[in-house]
């Protein structure tokens, strides 16, 4: 089967997941997946496309709960359904251009040619669709099926994370079915559910290769939709291998990962947009005795992640220091 990313806008009804429908599932499950790790609050909305809402909606404000349900469960919608001015201002203001899915394609299976030492692996290219490849994926003698899953792996800057999971083609809204799916966790998956038999075993290499898959984002509302996109990529393919859904303690269970493994973070300072850290204790000067309005320097807060298999937290910037 080829698949073509024609230019079209399809059903977004399709693709857009309400908030609402995920606080009627569970007010728990939508906090969760609005949690902010680093600084224990939900994440903030980091733009300023929303501030006509309101105070609520300014670019420094958590975005809670009850700002994107009820009347307001319309608020956050992927960019595809954005105006074409509201777009072109996202481009202008934080560099905003979303990858059409044949070229996350592309570079994704650059990336599977080198681990796997052959081309072809997951689909074959064609232009601007590609053809997926039938059959199981074989493996090199020098690797296994759980090294593969356990690989990680990191989008920066990763939006709605097109490059993870391709859930819809992120310029064109065109949903795309699960067989067809390009993204690094789609693939993963895709080995897990060709591996497995059983839903206990299914489960458990299908969380793994979650907590192997990472991405950080800027903008609260993007961080938003990457973290239901992946969570919802979770059920698709439950879905598809045991035609059931997940119950509401396995999604949780996924919503806690993705809200450690999609992060907002700016890239540049490596910190948590609009937190305050603690401020670090120094010695009093008799300068500082006599001036009544000092004032201790507010810093942001250094972005934290989880090591899952090190069952460990720690400092993203530290991971430049090792050589990552």
């Amino acid at each position: 089967m080829h698949i073509i990313c024609n230019e079209r806008i399809a059903n977004l009804e399709e693709v857009d997941i309400i908030e609402q429908s995920i606080a009627d599932m569970s007010g728990d499950l939508l906090r969760i997946l609005l949690i902010d790790k680093t600084t224990k609050k939900y994440i903030r909305w980091a733009t300023d496309n929303y501030v006509s809402l309101g105070e609520d909606y300014s670019a420094g404000v958590e975005i809670k709960p009850e700002f994107i349900t009820g009347s307001y469960t319309n608020v956050i919608q992927p960019r595809v359904a954005k105006s074409q001015a509201e777009q072109m201002k996202r481009t202008r203001d934080k560099a905003e251009v979303f990858t059409p899915c044949w070229i996350c394609n592309e570079q994704n299976n650059l990336v599977d040619d080198a681990w796997f030492g052959r081309k072809n692996v997951f689909n074959t290219c064609d232009g601007d669709s590609w053809k997926v490849t039938d059959g199981g994926i074989a493996f090199p003698n020098n690797k296994t099926w759980q090294q593969y899953v356990d690989a990680r792996r990191l989008e920066i800057s990763c939006g709605e994370a097109p490059y993870l999971v391709s859930r819809y083609n992120t310029v064109t809204g065109e949903p795309i079915q699960v067989r067809d799916r390009i993204g690094i966790l789609d693939r993963k998956l895709r080995i897990v559910s060709e591996n497995t038999q059983t839903e206990e075993d299914w489960l458990k290499w299908a969380i793994r290769a979650f907590q192997s898959t990472y991405g950080y984002e800027y903008q609260g509302d993007n961080v938003l939709l990457a973290r239901e996109n992946l969570l919802f990529t979770f059920e698709d393919y439950m879905v598809n291998k045991f035609d059931k859904k997940p119950t509401l303690v396995q999604m949780k269970k996924i919503a806690n990962i993705v809200a450690w493994n999609i992060w907002q973070m700016d890239g540049i300072t490596m910190t948590t947009p609009y937190s305050e850290a603690a401020p670090l204790h120094r010695q009093m000067t008799i300068f500082d005795y006599m001036n009544d309005n000092v004032e201790e320097e507010k810093v942001p807060m250094y972005s934290l992640i989880r090591d899952w298999r090190a069952e460990e937290t720690i400092e993203f910037r530290s991971l430049m220091s090792e050589g990552y």
